[in-house]
């Protein structure tokens, strides 16, 4: 298929003063997973790093006041979309459960066509648009050939477990396990600002609790355990951000949902 080159690929957008979100709009909306850059007085973060088709790094480091401060990358859990240019960063945290997938990822294509009609009903069960004939719409340039996709695998240089912290200097984040969506997920929590990092556990859009590796009893927990936290803004694994009213009803729902 003939696609139009898309230049820039990634789409960024300031959060706040030391926030950004960077996207792939030209993924699809299942496989488009938010990136977020903290920056920090000692380090800065990259959380999650997206598929993958195009150079993540050097976009990270134009929007960084010092690129040559280190960079820490804080991956939330192994799904494709969220590992994609993790190969990139040379400190790289994930949790035990996760670090496996991150050294030596199962093997994905951007070609739709391997991908099973149990996937694509859980897809559209959930309220997903149907699949493309390829995850991507558009080019990163113009000799980028989709059939050459691979992930390349990026061990942990430490694992990260519930109630660790990361730590930019200025800034502190606590990591959160949140399991449910996959085993070894977790986000971050920073209590000064009320602030969420909630990976795939919950985001505004439909949340995926019913494949390979999900749980829907630990997901239950996970959404008790965020609605008990006194958020003021997540920042989730997909879709914009939200406040405290719309992250306890999107919980409500799915625990009604799953009479959990």
């Amino acid at each position: 298929m003939t696609y139009p080159i898309a230049s820039p690929w990634y789409g960024t957008q300031q959060i706040d003063s030391r926030i950004w979100c960077l996207t792939e709009p030209h993924v699809h909306p299942i496989f488009s997973a938010n990136i977020f850059l903290v920056l920090g007085s000692e380090a800065d973060m990259v959380v999650d790093s997206g598929m993958g088709i195009a150079p993540l790094r050097p976009v990270v480091d134009t929007l960084r006041p010092d690129p040559g401060k280190p960079l820490i990358l804080f991956t939330t859990h192994c799904h494709v979309d969220h590992i994609g240019a993790a190969h990139e960063f040379d400190t790289r945290l994930v949790h035990p459960l996760e670090a496996e997938e991150l050294a030596n990822p199962t093997p994905y294509s951007l070609d739709t066509a391997g991908i099973s009609d149990g996937f694509r009903k859980l897809f559209l069960d959930a309220g997903y648009a149907p699949l493309w004939p390829h995850l991507i719409d558009a080019l990163p340039h113009e000799d980028y050939d989709p059939a050459a996709y691979i992930l390349k695998g990026a061990p942990a240089t430490r694992t990260v477990e519930d109630g660790a912290i990361v730590d930019l200097g200025d800034w502190q984040a606590e990591v959160l396990h949140l399991p449910g969506h996959s085993p070894g997920q977790v986000g971050l929590w920073h209590g000064d600002s009320g602030t969420l990092f909630g990976a795939d556990a919950i985001y505004d859009g439909p949340l995926i609790f019913d494949g390979p590796g999900m749980d829907v009893a630990a997901y239950a927990a996970t959404l008790r355990r965020i609605k008990a936290l006194p958020v003021q803004r997540v920042l989730g694994g997909h879709d914009p951000a939200f406040g405290r009213d719309r992250c306890h009803q999107i919980v409500d729902h799915y625990l009604t949902l799953w009479h959990a």
